[in-house]
């Protein structure tokens, strides 16, 4: 294990039962295996093979777990020096560098945006430019806290709203 982390489970796939750290910062939140396994369940079948952005990655546990289920790349969106190297550290245990990116703002089109931002600022101004970066009939997955609810994003349907303890999961679909 890694100095100043703690760690998490990938739940899934390739990877499964594997271990990753995360960064001990308040400046990220490792979303639980919980929450992850429900994301996972219910858009399993549209992760093979897709282009998929990890957005305020933290550790990449997200996705790492969508690698770990076949995605072709996955681009981790992370600003904060100690995540950016433990995702870093994380992909290269894993071998996982050549299907992923470290990126600071997304770079080209997405089937999937997965979406953590930290609760204590959601930064739903940078959430909602995301939807720009995702492709016609792909998914939105947006982790919030359970007040306040974020604003209505335009091109989006929802089809998915679950609460687990603190946290909301979102799903859409780009229209």
């Amino acid at each position: 294990m890694a100095k100043n982390s703690s760690q998490i489970r990938i739940i899934s796939g390739t990877h499964g039962g594997r271990e990753i750290d995360t960064p001990k910062t308040k400046a990220t939140h490792p979303m639980g295996e919980r929450e992850r396994a429900a994301i996972f369940n219910s858009i399993r079948a549209e992760i093979y093979g897709r282009r998929i952005l990890d957005a305020f990655a933290g550790s990449g546990a997200i996705g790492i777990e969508a690698l770990s289920l076949g995605a072709s790349r996955v681009d981790f969106m992370e600003k904060h020096p100690k995540a950016i190297k433990t995702i870093q550290r994380n992909l290269e245990k894993l071998q996982l560098k050549d299907r992923a990116s470290i990126v600071r703002a997304p770079d080209g089109d997405y089937s999937i945006i997965f979406a953590d931002p930290p609760y204590d600022n959601p930064q739903y101004d940078v959430v909602a430019s995301l939807i720009a970066h995702l492709v016609p009939g792909g998914f939105f997955v947006l982790s919030h806290p359970e007040v306040p609810d974020p604003p209505q994003f335009a091109y989006l349907e929802l089809i998915s709203d679950k609460k687990y303890a603190a946290a909301r999961i979102k799903i859409y679909r780009k229209k």
